[in-house]
């Protein structure tokens, strides 16, 4: 937030944030009125900026994000929240301090591929960014309604910058809604991409140490901000009611 306002700061926010909702809408990541995005609040860290239930990713504008504090009630905005979205991402945005922002949504690949219950391999450069740099939550009970749940995917989560949720989906994490938003896209196609390669034979892994030095070129805050930052422009230029 250097330099900015907090002002500043939450109207990049939220622009990034409702940017990422017609992102995913443009990549099929929607499912009804399933997912959501958030991003913390910069002057009330306790409170997050988060997409309205039902609405679809879509017709998301920066002026229909609902400000939600940290027992849940909206307190800016007009609509309701998805209860499960609540949930998770509050615990997430509690156990993690350094994240301001995390994406959740039933995306096909992300959802094919935590049926198997294990991480991705390093089996391409894009997969390194995640290697051993993301979880498996692997305890499916139902759709995340209970905060007991929430605590726990966050629990999973760790330190790292994505969880897979077993049998429900994809969760990513970051310091920027950017960030948050980039591990999503390219994780999905990590998935797709080992889904492929597994169907028609058997993948050769990267070895550790060149798998370890590509995360940490192509897996940091700084590429994912910068992956992200043609995708934003791109869909601004082709959707700029978004910014409304």
């Amino acid at each position: 937030m250097t330099g900015r306002t907090p002002t500043e700061e939450r109207l990049r926010r939220q622009r990034q944030l409702a940017a990422t909702c017609r992102l995913f809408a443009r990549l099929g990541f929607d499912e009804g009125a399933g997912g959501h995005v958030t991003a913390r609040d910069p002057e009330h860290p306790d409170r997050f900026w988060i997409n309205p239930f039902g609405m679809h990713f879509g017709q998301v504008r920066v002026s229909d994000l609902l400000l939600v504090d940290s027992a849940g009630a909206v307190l800016e905005g007009g609509g309701r929240i998805n209860p499960a979205g609540y949930v998770i991402h509050s615990h997430v945005h509690t156990a993690r301090a350094d994240t301001v922002a995390a994406a959740h949504t039933h995306s096909t690949y992300g959802r094919a591929w935590c049926t198997l219950g294990r991480p991705l391999s390093p089996i391409t450069q894009d997969a390194c960014a995640f290697y051993e740099d993301h979880a498996v939550f692997d305890d499916y009970t139902g759709v995340v309604l209970a905060d007991d749940e929430g605590k726990r995917i966050a629990e999973a989560l760790g330190p790292a910058k994505a969880v897979i949720l077993r049998n429900h989906g994809l969760l990513t994490v970051g310091g920027s809604v950017a960030e948050a938003a980039w591990w999503f896209i390219t994780m999905d196609r990590s998935c797709q991409v080992q889904l492929l390669a597994e169907a028609a034979g058997s993948p050769v892994p990267i070895d550790h140490e060149a798998a370890a030095a590509t995360r940490g070129t192509i897996g940091t805050p700084e590429i994912a901000r910068l992956n992200f930052r043609p995708l934003y422009a791109d869909i601004v230029r082709e959707q700029p009611d978004l910014l409304n």
